[in-house]
């Protein structure tokens, strides 16, 4: 099926005319993930995101499916239970996109350390049981100092103690959010990007029954109809509810921004995913993740009150990040004209809930007689002899001080909160990109009562945990497997074995369309044939609309494949003007923001002041 450009006007014409079951208002995961499962179900579903799919958060993260080992440090079994339960999901549902990458996390003798060399082995033998890994491939286990530095011969050696292993997962978010559209869109949903919410339409009785939209690439204002409607935008949550004037909206958001920077791995050499605190006593942790010859590294958590739509990274943000990795690692001296790339993104918290937070935010210390009944608690929860609830009564009762002020960006929680408003407008937002199909499930729960109860529209919901997305559609048991038969069939069409690979890795059970394409086009001059069957196909499947919606969010090149990116930027755009029938004016406008948002990307503004 075709999702593209001319894919694109026909939907935005049935939305003119027919009346939606659903209407989702935000393209990112969390509005990904409920498209999905109401067009699946049967539902009429349309969606509409202002930027592109996955341009705002969801294109922004850490890129890992979590386990949350973090929220162990305050023994917060119930999140790291849920948490490991819905990352096995997401592996069985878009086997292609979450790949194992096991986490070190070294220890340190030094104050304000999440954990010593006990308390994270008796965290990682609760977490595997949590994961169901305890006897597995993939089960943790400890390093030495000697071994660590063994490893990663950067590391810093000073009050090193040794280290914790244990399995995560890396994540293409981007690549998620687009999976999970596709498959809503095969499955008749009306997806559309670059659509804004304008204003709300109302029924008789004051209940909110569409919205008026304007296209962002036409200028057109047209409305769209629905039964239901659902806030999925993120960040922008309550400004989407205050488009709403027939009652004052109370404010539920608390944003913060997060920071990654992108170095060459022979700069910054770590052979897997590193974890450690900031060092500063902040409650902040940092990651230091290998990818594709290149490491990156970061996240910074601030509070944020500027553009949602245009975050970026700031002198302060930069200077935080070298500041925790070269001071963890003191033999690199990373300086700004060592960045390559990097990203800022902004994290839709729920201002109202505390607790732990994307960095393990601190909920006080633990006094030792608490300490030793959870010890006990977890020892005995791991050799079976307790179950889950009586281990999290012995967490209620623990005695804590030094609680972490309410006012710290770190306190906030990244739990999720489904609203329904006196108009009818029903607001999914906060949550982790791991949480998404469970918050989407629990969306649609609600929106089926009141499709029942205020329609008679009556609908069976799928069972989302083995519905797979665009592109998953194989044995999440045996991937490898999987993906080498995908790319055996690009080895016959003339790949090389590492083009072959990495589509097969990128388009999971879409690679032979794929490389159908090859059947029926030649190498679009400039690029690869590989280079060219993947763009071809982003124009054709993947609803591209300008290179900047290609060269980062469907691909890497813009963050983690730099070099290739200015070889192929011409080219890219050259072939685009031409599939769209770009004026020579509609091209000029098109370069220029692809490179500005290569300047931006690559801080060069940053770097003249540096110079």
């Amino acid at each position: 099926m075709a999702f593209s450009k001319k894919t694109r006007s026909e939907m935005i014409e049935k939305m003119k005319t027919e009346t939606l079951d659903l209407l989702i208002i935000g393209g990112g995961i969390t509005g990904a993930g409920v498209a999905l499962q109401a067009a699946a179900s049967g539902l009429k579903t349309g969606l509409i995101e202002m930027q592109d799919f996955a341009e705002g958060t969801s294109s922004r993260s850490t890129k890992l499916v979590h386990g949350g080992i973090r929220y162990l440090k305050n023994f917060d079994v119930e999140v790291v239970a849920d948490t490991v339960g819905e990352r096995a999901v997401v592996q069985g549902i878009a086997p292609h996109i979450p790949k194992p990458d096991p986490m070190l996390l070294p220890i340190y003798d030094e104050p304000g350390s999440t954990f010593n060399m006990f308390s994270v082995k008796v965290a990682m033998d609760l977490y595997d049981r949590l994961a169901g890994v305890e006897n597995g491939p993939y089960a943790n286990y400890t390093l030495t100092k000697e071994e660590v530095v063994e490893r990663e011969p950067q590391i810093r050696q000073e009050k090193l103690l040794g280290g914790g292993v244990y399995l995560d997962f890396r994540n293409n978010d981007a690549r998620l959010v687009i999976e999970n559209i596709k498959q809503s869109a095969a499955d008749g949903g009306l997806m559309l990007s670059r659509v804004r919410a304008e204003s709300f339409l109302y029924a008789e009785d004051g209940s909110i029954n569409g919205v008026r939209a304007l296209d962002l690439l036409t200028d057109e204002v047209f409305e769209i109809h629905a039964h239901v409607v659902i806030n999925t935008t993120g960040p922008w949550s309550d400004i989407v509810r205050n488009l709403d004037t027939t009652h004052p909206v109370s404010e539920q958001m608390r944003p913060t921004k997060g920071v990654h920077l992108v170095v060459d791995n022979s700069k910054l050499t770590v052979p897997q995913p590193t974890y450690f605190d900031s060092g500063k006593q902040d409650g902040r942790m940092i990651f230091v993740i290998p990818r594709e010859n290149k490491t990156y590294f970061g996240t910074t958590d601030t509070d944020y009150q500027g553009d949602f739509s245009h975050p970026v990274v700031e002198e302060e943000d930069v200077y935080y990040l070298l500041e925790a990795v070269n001071t963890h690692f003191p033999e690199v001296d990373i300086t700004i004209r060592d960045i390559e790339s990097s990203w800022a993104g902004i994290r839709p918290l729920i201002a109202s809930n505390g607790g732990s937070d994307y960095n393990g935010g601190d909920n006080g210390s633990i006094s030792d007689k608490s300490f030793e009944e959870v010890v006990s608690a977890v020892t005995d929860y791991t050799a079976g002899r307790k179950n889950k609830n009586e281990v999290e009564h012995v967490l209620r009762q623990m005695e804590s001080s030094l609680s972490e002020s309410e006012n710290s960006p770190s306190a906030i929680s990244r739990g999720s909160s489904l609203e329904l408003d006196d108009s009818g407008l029903i607001t999914l937002a906060g949550g982790k990109i791991t949480d998404y199909r469970k918050m989407a499930e629990g969306a649609m729960k609600l929106i089926l009562e009141l499709l029942n109860k205020n329609f008679n529209r009556q609908f069976t919901l799928i069972d989302s945990k083995t519905y797979q997305v665009s592109g998953g559609h194989f044995d999440p048991q045996n991937v490898e497997d999987a993906i080498n038969q995908y790319a055996a069939d690009g080895f016959r069409i003339g790949l090389e074995a590492n083009e072959a690979n990495d589509l097969a890795n990128l388009y999971g059970s879409n690679t032979p369309a794929v490389f159908e394409l090859g059947n029926t086009m030649e190498a679009i001059p400039g690029l690869t044939f590989a280079q060219s069957l993947s763009l071809r196909y982003a124009l054709e499947e993947e609803m591209v609309l300008t290179p900047v919606d290609y060269l980062l969010r469907r691909t890497n090149y813009m963050l983690f494949i730099r070099e290739e990116l200015m070889t192929i930027k011409e080219a890219v755009v050259d072939e685009m003007a031409r599939y769209f029938d770009w004026t020579e004016g509609e091209k000029l406008v098109q370069e220029a923001q692809l490179d500005t948002v290569i300047a931006e990307t690559g801080l060069e503004e940053l770097k003249k002041i540096h110079v």
